[in-house]
C-alpha cells in the first residue's frame, strides 16, 4: 500500500512542483485518476478488511454447537450447554450457567482449552 501512494506521489509532484512552472489546476483525467486513486485505497484499508471480518464472524456464530468452548466480548471463558436463535446458554463454572447473545462471542476455542487453564 505504501509502495502506490509513493508511485501516485511521484507521478504527481515532477509537474506540480517543477521551478518555474507556473501552478495549472488538475485536469479532469488528472482529477479522475486522483479520485480512482483514493477510492482504491479506501477499498483495500476499510471496507475489504470490515467485510472479510463481518463474513468470518458470521460463520464463526453460526458454526456454534453444544459442547464448544467460547470467549465472550466481555472476556468469559465458557462451555456452551444450551443453543437457540439469539441466545446460548455457557456454563463459566461448575453450576454456574449464563445466557449470552450469540453475537458477543468473538471467538472458539479448541477443545480442552478451559481444563487446561484451570490446571
Amino acid at each position: 500500500m505504501k509502495a502506490l501512494l509513493a508511485a501516485l506521489a511521484l507521478a504527481t509532484s515532477p509537474l506540480a512542483f517543477a521551478e518555474g512552472a507556473a501552478a495549472q489546476p488538475m485536469g479532469m483525467t488528472g482529477q479522475l485518476i486522483f479520485l480512482g486513486g483514493f477510492l482504491l485505497i479506501f477499498y483495500f484499508l476499510l471496507w475489504r478488511p470490515q467485510s472479510k471480518r463481518q463474513k468470518e464472524h458470521k460463520a464463526l456464530v453460526g458454526g456454534l454447537s453444544k459442547g464448544d468452548e467460547v470467549v465472550t466480548a466481555g472476556g468469559m471463558l465458557g462451555k456452551i450447554t444450551k443453543v437457540t436463535d439469539d441466545f446460548i446458554v455457557i456454563e463459566v463454572a461448575s453450576g454456574v450457567e449464563l445466557p449470552v447473545q450469540k453475537v458477543a462471542v468473538t471467538a472458539a476455542l479448541p477443545k480442552g482449552t478451559i481444563k487446561e487453564i484451570k490446571a
